[in-house]
């Protein structure tokens, strides 16, 4: 079965910048999973993704506009240090999970006081040409609760 519009997939990826350096990679967990053509996956991902099959494995660069995303100057939120997660301790520099109404959004905290700090909300990968290495895992059609819903459901995908 071939990834197109309405197709469940699930794949693994290693994420490396042009110096060959990893920056990040999926295996140690469950595959990622999201619905084709639905606007859930990074638009040069699911370009690449298009037409492969269930075992295709396969690189591709991506510039940061199919990826993470372009630097937006001055894109700084301040936030109670209560709601960062990810460490005890924090300094300027490290990043930071937080709950967003979107979901978990990665940031990079800029300046720290005692109980408010200053995040940067671009991800950390923004404004980078990156290499992805993707390995199609699986590939089936969705559900009609999937197709109603918008996304994939099940392990590496949408909890209810």
């Amino acid at each position: 079965m071939t990834i197109s519009k309405n197709k469940v997939v699930q794949f693994h990826y290693r994420i490396n910048d042009l110096d060959g350096n990893e920056l990040e990679a999926s295996e140690a967990d469950a595959p990622v999973a999201y619905l084709h053509g639905h606007n859930n996956m990074m638009v040069g991902v699911e370009n690449a993704l298009e037409g492969k099959s269930a075992g295709d494995e396969f690189s591709v660069e991506l510039p940061p506009q199919e990826s993470f995303g372009e630097v937006i100057k001055n894109a700084e939120q301040r936030v109670s240090v209560k709601h960062l997660q990810g460490a005890k301790k924090w300094k300027p520099g490290m990043r930071a999970v937080l709950q967003t109404e979107n979901g978990a959004r990665e940031v990079t905290i800029v300046k720290l006081g005692k109980f408010m700090a200053t995040v940067d909300i671009n991800h950390p990968l923004a404004g980078q040409t990156l290499k992805f290495d993707l390995k199609v895992e699986h590939v089936r059609d969705a559900t009609d609760d999937e197709l109603s819903h918008g996304h994939a459901h099940g392990v590496g995908g949408h909890h209810h």
